[in-house]
């Protein structure tokens, strides 16, 4: 039986680095490209303005940007490499 949020909200399955902080990105990624999806389609069906929709995707891109700045995503690309060096 289907969830009707796994219906509404699919998630898809994580490829990169497993760590806590990417797999945390990642479904915050998810549910931005989600959120924005909605937006898009509700601005194209004429239920709100174009400035709406733009206020609404800009708020959601800043939320989006703070939580990649307080888990620290990015900051260390070379980190693992350093401590792990090939064999």
């Amino acid at each position: 039986m289907v969830n009707q949020s796994d219906f509404l909200y699919p998630r898809s399955r994580y490829y990169g680095k497993v760590k806590p902080e990417n797999l945390i990105f990642n479904a915050n990624l998810q549910e931005f490209a989600q959120r924005v999806s909605y937006i898009c389609n509700l601005e194209t069906a004429g239920k709100i303005s174009p400035e709406e929709s733009y206020k609404q995707i800009h708020a959601l891109w800043k939320d989006l940007k703070r939580t990649k700045k307080q888990l620290g995503v990015g900051e260390n690309p070379f980190q693992d490499d350093a401590e792990n060096p090939p064999a």
